[in-house]
């Protein structure tokens, strides 16, 4: 599966220490007391508190600026750290990437609590008074824990929008389905939320803006019609290629081409290497990550195969070395999707594909 690494071996049942069982009471403390000074910049330390935001058919109720945000899953981490709010970050989690150029000063300070996803004992030490997720995978049955079990800790919780609204069904198996194309406005929505939640809406606005100017710059006269994109995630003998209307189709719209797999609702399936050959695709997006839970997923591994397997050597993107490096934050619903779409934009060009 792309967007998550393979689960850990199943947990015990919690068993709770007399100090984690007053987990509620911490909260209520910390959600009762002002922001350090500098992180409202709009609503100031508690004004406008309680505030609740409407998200995928949850109210998510706050008290107060978080002070102990634990971010679940890669996405949600590099929004937090773009909108500065560092020193809020208790914890993070579920990696497959390094950080996003530019933050890496500020991610040096956040607690890694696993690459993978972390345990719900593990979450519960850091005390958080906020958890949130890019994934109901992760938030949700199967992943670290539900938003129930936190919530009855009196801990809200958050998950993306561009996961469980925008015509996403998670229920269908895999990677989930979308009835709709995922929209860089539904990426732009989770970090206002985010930004609401913690009192800094002047920074989200900030930040959406310059992703704004970042896709219109890279698509300024941009022409790639008629020019068909494969996006390849991860693994050898069943890659996960991406279907029409996830982030993968979000980046192709932007840029003026067409997606090999457009007619493919599955967020990531798995089709083999014969149906790609069939397609023949003009050049291959490909996912160069640095986790080791899938075969080929760095860039060079992947290109090794393409270049080796007989079932895939002889494509016209292949002999023509057509390949566009992307990271697998850029190919998941997230802020590096403005990322994807200005190196596709780029790659497009420099292999001659477009004007």
């Amino acid at each position: 599966m792309p967007r998550t690494l393979p689960r850990p071996a199943p947990r015990r049942a919690p068993l709770r220490s007399a100090a984690l069982l007053l987990v509620p009471a911490l909260l209520l403390t910390a959600c009762g007391t002002g922001a350090d000074e500098g992180t409202a910049d709009d609503a100031g330390a508690t004004g406008g508190y309680p505030r609740t935001i409407d998200n995928c058919g949850h109210k998510v109720t706050l008290d107060a600026p978080p002070k102990r945000v634990v971010s679940l899953n890669q996405g949600t981490t590099e929004i937090l750290l773009s909108l500065g709010l560092a020193d809020r970050i208790a914890g993070t989690a579920t990696w497959t990437d390094p950080v996003m150029k530019g933050l890496e000063k500020a991610n040096a300070s956040v607690p890694r609590l696993a690459d993978n996803n972390p345990s719900f004992e593990k979450v519960l030490d850091t005390e958080p008074d906020f958890v949130t997720a890019s994934f109901e995978s992760t938030l949700g049955k199967g992943g670290v824990a539900t938003r129930e079990q936190f919530e009855k800790l009196g801990v809200p919780a958050y998950v993306s929008p561009s996961d469980c609204a925008a015509g996403k069904d998670n229920a269908s198996g895999g990677d989930g389905a979308r009835s709709r194309p995922l929209e860089l406005t539904d990426v732009y929505g989770e970090i206002r939320d985010l930004a609401t939640a913690f009192g800094v809406e002047k920074r989200g606005a900030e930040l959406v803006a310059r992703l704004e100017d970042r896709v219109r710059a890279a698509t300024d006269g941009l022409d790639a019609s008629g020019v068909s994109l494969m996006y390849w995630f991860a693994n050898a003998q069943s890659p996960y290629l991406a279907g029409c209307c996830g982030a993968p189709g979000a980046i192709t719209r932007a840029v003026g081409a067409q997606n090999a797999f457009a007619g493919t609702h599955d967020e990531w399936p798995q089709i083999n290497w014969e149906t790609v050959a069939d397609r023949d695709p003009d050049a291959i997006v490909i996912g160069d990550l640095t986790r080791k839970s899938q075969t080929a997923e760095s860039a060079a591994a992947k290109i090794r195969f393409l270049e080796t397997d007989p079932a895939t050597r002889n494509l016209t993107a292949v002999r023509e070395k057509r390949y566009i490096l992307l990271s697998g934050q850029a190919m998941n619903p997230s802020i590096r999707t403005v990322e994807g779409v200005e190196q596709v934009a780029a790659g497009l060009r420099g292999l001659g594909l477009a004007k």
